[in-house]
């Protein structure tokens, strides 16, 4: 991997060290969706480390709509497990030619990953005003950052991350007893792997290419080229 560090303004004060900023690029270019566990364990203080870290996102008014469920009941691990492949068989029908390609694919870890969490958005968003009037999403956006920071933290420390959204919501509530308003996100598969992809997953299948930047970024007006 090339060094994407970039030089540190001498005559700023609040820049980290170079080998800090090296670390933080780093832990963004090696973030892999991880679908391939080895089993094992996460020391409870590290977990209680990542999900702390997950808890520093920014969050819009303030309002941390995050909520974490961890599943340690096997049998639970189980019946989320068969929400999912429900909705495998869904997607790939919905996919129509690609289905069967679709089907070939390793679409998630949940037995196989040492934790199993479930991210959720809490219930009574609507009393949240500041930041969402015109925007309501925010709150999304906002847990979409927590685990973010989860998934930065936990490569730092040597362990995968897999975010699995194939399941009805409504299903995956009623199971885990969601109070109404509340709603699940995302599975969120941890712990130890082998090895880490070198590239994504889907890339490494076939199934999808990246984009580069060049052709997201704009200026001024929509599809305006810099």
């Amino acid at each position: 991997m090339t060094d994407q560090t970039p030089p540190a303004p001498a005559e700023n004060p609040h820049a980290f060290s170079a080998e800090e900023r090296a670390a933080v690029y780093r832990a963004i270019a090696a973030r892999r969706d991880m679908r391939h566990f080895s089993g094992g364990s996460v020391a409870p203080e590290l977990l209680a480390r990542l999900l702390d870290a997950a808890h520093h996102a920014p969050s819009v008014g303030l309002m941390q709509p995050w909520r974490f469920i961890r599943i340690t009941d096997r049998e639970l691990r189980r019946q989320i497990r068969a929400l999912v492949e429900a909705e495998r068989l869904c997607t790939a029908e919905a996919l129509g030619e690609r289905g069967d390609e679709f089907m070939r694919l390793k679409v998630e870890g949940i037995e196989d990953s040492a934790e199993l969490l479930v991210a959720c958005l809490m219930d009574g968003r609507e009393r949240f005003v500041f930041g969402r009037r015109t925007l309501p999403q925010m709150d999304l956006a906002s847990l979409s950052c927590a685990i973010q920071n989860l998934w930065l933290a936990a490569r730092a420390e040597g362990l995968g991350m897999g975010w699995v959204s194939l399941f009805e919501p409504v299903a995956l509530g009623e199971l885990l007893g969601l109070p109404q308003g509340a709603e699940p996100l995302a599975l969120l598969c941890l712990g130890p792997v082998d090895e880490f992809y070198p590239r994504p997953m889907l890339v490494e299948e076939g199934w999808a290419a990246e984009r580069p930047l060049a052709e997201m970024l704009y200026e001024n007006h929509w599809g305006a080229r810099p």
